[in-house]
């Protein structure tokens, strides 16, 4: 008798259980390929999201590794400025006012329509006298052809003199006031813009009031006066009928107004008001401008402001120069004269010049907020607080510290609770704190408080994500399956729940991004990252972890 006893490691022994269990080893071979085929593409994306999270992290660890920016800091953290400002509407409104009533005497003049007066009055109002049936006449056609959009409030006629009262309609003074909260919005938005300010936060509060965080300013009063400053600027022929003393002793002839050039002695810082008396009426304006910047005065070696102006600013220019030779024209900005040369020549080709005792950065900061453009109404500063660097040093240190101490919480949990497989949880969690700075770094995003408030929340997400696949995993490994069968089950089952839940918190964080305040704002930005960066580390760089010694160390327990 002859008996054949086949050993367990035999071929035979592998085709026969292979038989047995329905599966042919061609097909377990290939089963094997491929999870080792997408083994290898996740370790080479896990790897490649690694090494550039570190590389963007570098320069704010040590910022002359790599020419690259830091991770933005708030203005909790880094300090700076916060600002209030209220937009005067009603500014904007009787500028209105004014400007057509201006027009309406230029128009009159041009069609030689005579009048009594034109005058603005109680501020929003014009008051209109005219004599004569035939001037009344003309006058109404005038109105009716091209000042439709005023409103006759009183009608009074004496004879042949008729006095007409006027302003705007409520909708269109409305109108103007919104207008001029936007505009003066953005004009202060393209001036910090051009400032250079990183990741300012600039918005609108209320109807007219602009609120403004500047991160990391230390020369606050220069930032102000940078926001504040109305620029307007006007060129105004000057008023040689009479010296500007004798006008301020005797009284300001019609038409024209005293206007001062201020300058402070370089040597004793002494300020000097000189007196202009100057025309009213502006020849030309700067919403003409198409460019500012600074130059340096090749005689005296002092900078200067050098304008161009657009094709009509120019032909304007042009006009005015043609117009006034060997008079003298007053560059005017908010009501402070610059420089008053006198006219020697047609000057062509929209160029001018804006001179003073100018610093280098004073005639930068003119050049800023002239290409900006002028605000359309005055602002008036209504809070203004400064953040020390202190104080954002020591929100930092206690932000971190609560991180650290959290985080180390965390990890110590873990790896008791869950043994060598919560030592892999801890790996993909620190893992998921080097994506989220580096992502914070690379879309150049602002961390604020709130912001390390988020990252915090987000390693306890992390954490419980590993949590529902590892007790997939032992329900499992309960059910007698091998531990590669068990973690298949066990990621394969958790990946629905980890991604419905996480997805649905990702949505509430962007809507708090779109509809939230600036602190808001930072908590929701790293919680959405960090949510993507968690959802990322769990069901990739953990099942990468698994996977290698399932494959590579062909572990026969695990340790859970």
């Amino acid at each position: 008798m002859f008996s054949i006893t086949l050993c367990p490691s035999t071929p035979l022994t592998r085709r026969v259980q292979g038989a047995r269990s329905g599966h042919k080893p061609a097909e377990v071979l290939n089963e094997r390929n491929r999870s080792l085929k997408l083994f290898s593409w996740k370790l080479i994306l896990s790897v490649a999201v690694i090494i550039a999270a570190t590389i963007y992290i570098l320069p704010t660890i040590n910022p002359g590794i790599w020419p690259h920016k830091k991770i933005n800091l708030g203005l909790d953290l880094q300090g700076g400025m916060h600002l209030v400002l209220e937009v005067e509407t009603e500014k904007a409104v009787e500028s209105t006012i004014e400007r057509i009533s201006n027009d309406l005497k230029g128009i009159l003049r041009t069609k030689h329509i005579s009048f009594a007066a034109i005058e603005r009055t109680e501020e929003t109002k014009i008051s209109v006298a005219l004599q004569g049936q035939e001037n009344i006449d003309g006058f109404e056609k005038i109105l009716d052809k091209e000042f439709r959009e005023l409103r006759i409030l009183s009608r009074t006629r004496d004879n042949d003199l008729l006095k007409i009262s006027m302003d705007l309609p409520d909708e269109a003074t409305d109108s103007i006031k919104k207008l001029a909260a936007a505009q003066a919005l953005e004009t202060i938005r393209n001036r910090i813009d051009q400032f250079g300010v990183s990741e300012p936060d600039i918005r609108m509060q209320g109807e007219n009031r602009i609120l403004i965080q500047l991160p990391g300013v230390t020369d606050t009063q220069r930032a102000k006066e940078l926001i504040g400053k109305t620029a307007l600027l006007e060129f105004k022929l000057l008023d040689e009928s009479r010296e500007p003393e004798l006008a301020l002793s005797e009284g300001v002839p019609p038409g024209s107004e005293i206007l001062y050039e201020i300058r402070e002695d370089a040597q004793t810082k002494r300020v000097v008001k000189r007196p202009y008396l100057v025309k009213k009426g502006a020849l030309l304006t700067g919403s003409y401008l198409t460019d500012a910047s600074v130059q340096i005065d090749s005689q005296y070696n002092e900078p200067y402001v050098s304008i161009d102006f657009d094709k009509k600013g120019a032909r304007i220019f042009e006009n005015i120069t043609e117009e006034n030779v060997k008079k003298r024209l007053a560059i005017v900005l908010d009501n402070k004269v610059y420089s008053a040369p006198v006219i020697q020549e047609k000057i062509s080709g929209g160029h001018a010049r804006i001179t003073g005792s100018f610093t280098t950065e004073d005639a930068r900061d003119l050049a800023i907020i002239l290409r900006a453009g002028a605000l359309p109404a005055p602002v008036k500063m209504l809070e203004e607080r400064t953040v020390g660097p202190s104080l954002g040093t020591d929100s930092i240190n206690k932000g971190l510290l609560s991180m650290w101490v959290g985080g180390l919480l965390v990890l110590l949990f873990m790896a008791f609770y869950y043994k060598w497989s919560g030592v892999v949880a801890d790996i993909a969690l620190m893992f998921n704190i080097v994506i989220i700075a580096g992502t914070l770094a690379a879309f150049q995003a602002t961390l604020t408080l709130p912001g390390i408030a988020g990252i915090i929340l987000t390693i306890g997400m992390a954490v419980d994500a590993n949590v529902l696949v590892f007790e997939r995993i032992r329900e499992e490994m309960f059910l007698g399956k091998t531990p590669r069968a068990a973690i298949d089950a066990g990621y394969e089952r958790a990946t629905l729940t980890i991604l419905d839940s996480n997805i649905t918190t990702l949505i509430a964080g962007l809507v708090l991004f779109q509809f939230g305040t600036g602190p808001v704002k930072g908590f929701a930005v790293t919680l959405s990252i960090g949510i993507i960066s968690s959802v990322f580390t769990v069901l990739v760089m953990s099942r990468i972890i698994f996977d290698y010694f399932l494959y590579y160390r062909k572990i026969k327990k695990l340790s859970l």
